[in-house]
């Protein structure tokens, strides 16, 4: 795998924020167009795609399967190859450091009589797999290296998968969507059920494509079952502004004072808006304009206006809604009047980096107090940030701009040590907080 080179960058305190921006789209609805559109029969297009690293990283391994993937002008096609229709690579598929790509690939793989060498880059291949292999074991999936759980893994597919019913041991999307895509190969009916609720993009999305889905509420969860043996159809799909990059622009302008920025077509999918919900909470003037639907998931224009903010205590139930969030919530928190306490944070310690601990370094290192109960997270607010740290990201972009959008109010500069890794999610984060009014520096590699 190639070395990069670091490009440290320091945040300068900025004026007031003003602007309206549009997002690129969501990058757990890109992955599974991508990923969707290569088991379908005839074309999907797809508008509004997410074209990160993590992203481009999918849409080259659906090629390499036989499901070609490249842009037209300002649409991506995918030339799908129907049920079952995988065939197998010539070479490794290389995710980098997408997480959900690779996971969801999995049960792709699982349901196709083929040998796959999945690799990926350093952080990737420190993240866990076992949740996801487990249950697609069960069905089928064979893992050629006996025990191994993290990458470079080689995983060999069957077209004769047996359908289970898998009780998810804790809430994760990631694990739901690979195992519902095993569903979709094998002969029967496949039911994962969730004791908390997870995002739901895949189950949309599958009804988008033709798949048979059925959820039903159970006492203390619900069961989502799908019908194998199923024929999905190619679709048009616009995929909507993400919540977890527009998370950063509304931070941003809450902690500016006399900032008033909407941005413009975001998913506001209830399983996603944990962190807007809790903006809301502590005192932020966040509003939700020209509600609408596309493509089957909700979506707003969403105004934020510069506020005082309240510590609040954020519930543990909550976390699946806006896991990716928490690092920039804590850096903001700094800002509020009084103790922020997040519970339930227990997967941030296997995020691309301990999300955890690095969020909680990077607050101290810039004068705030904060600590680490169990798996919870406790931000002393003082309504101010002192800033003047420099801030190890451990190559995570969600920490990177976390810091760099919390400089923008703190009291000296702040200093992320690399900012390479932000293209993985959200390559155009620092050229649309310039657009708004952000100022930031190229600092010395450290």
């Amino acid at each position: 795998m190639k070395a990069t080179t670091a490009k440290p960058l320091a945040v300068m305190r900025a004026s007031p924020l003003k602007g309206r921006v549009r997002l690129p789209g969501d990058k757990s609805i890109s992955h599974r167009a991508l990923i969707f559109g290569a088991l379908a029969t005839g074309t999907t297009r797809i508008r509004g795609l997410l074209e990160s690293e993590d992203v481009v990283n999918t849409a080259r391994a659906v090629s390499a399967l036989g499901a070609h993937a490249e842009k037209r002008g300002d649409v991506w096609e995918v030339k799908g190859r129907g049920p079952g229709g995988l065939r197998q690579p010539t070479e490794p598929l290389d995710f980098g450091n997408s997480g959900t790509g690779a996971r969801l690939m999995m049960g792709v793989i699982a349901g196709h009589p083929i040998t796959v060498q999945m690799t990926g880059d350093a952080s990737l291949s420190r993240r866990p797999m076992r949740r996801v292999l487990g249950p697609l074991m069960q069905m089928g999936l064979e893992v050629i290296e006996t025990g191994r759980e993290t990458l470079p893994l080689t995983l060999r597919g069957t077209s004769e998968l047996i359908p289970i019913v898998y009780p998810l041991p804790v809430p994760s999307a990631q694990v739901k969507s690979a195992v519902l895509l095993a569903g979709l190969h094998s002969a029967g009916e496949t039911t994962v059920i969730e004791h908390e609720a997870t995002r739901d993009h895949t189950e949309r999305m599958l009804r988008h494509f033709g798949a048979n889905v059925r959820i039903m509420d159970k006492e203390g969860g619900r069961a989502i079952t799908i019908r194998g043996d199923a024929e999905l159809t190619g679709r048009d799909i616009l995929v909507p502004g993400d919540p977890s990059s527009a998370a950063f622009l509304v931070a941003a302008a809450l902690i500016v004072p006399g900032s008033d920025v909407t941005i413009e077509g975001v998913l506001i999918n209830p399983t996603r808006t944990g962190l807007y919900t809790t903006l809301q909470e502590m005192g932020g003037d966040v509003t939700l304009l020209n509600q609408r639907e596309e493509g089957g998931e909700p979506i707003a224009d969403i105004r934020v206006r510069a506020s005082e903010l309240k510590g609040v205590r954020v519930p543990a139930e909550r976390a699946p809604s806006m896991i990716d969030e928490y690092p920039v919530l804590a850096a903001i928190s700094a800002f509020a009047k009084g103790t922020t306490q997040m519970d339930g944070l227990a997967e941030l310690k296997v995020k691309e980096s301990d999300r955890l601990q690095a969020t909680a370094t990077g607050l101290e290192v810039n004068g705030v107090t904060a600590r680490i109960d169990g798996d919870s997270l406790i931000v002393e607010g003082k309504q101010r940030l002192k800033g003047g740290g420099l801030v190890a990201t451990h190559l995570d972009h969600r920490i990177a701009m976390a810091f760099l959008t919390a400089g923008l109010a703190s009291e000296k500069p702040i200093t992320v040590d690399d900012t390479t890794m932000i293209a993985t999610s959200f390559p155009e984060f620092r050229g649309l907080m310039e657009t708004l009014g952000a100022t930031y520096q190229e600092a010395p590699e450290q």
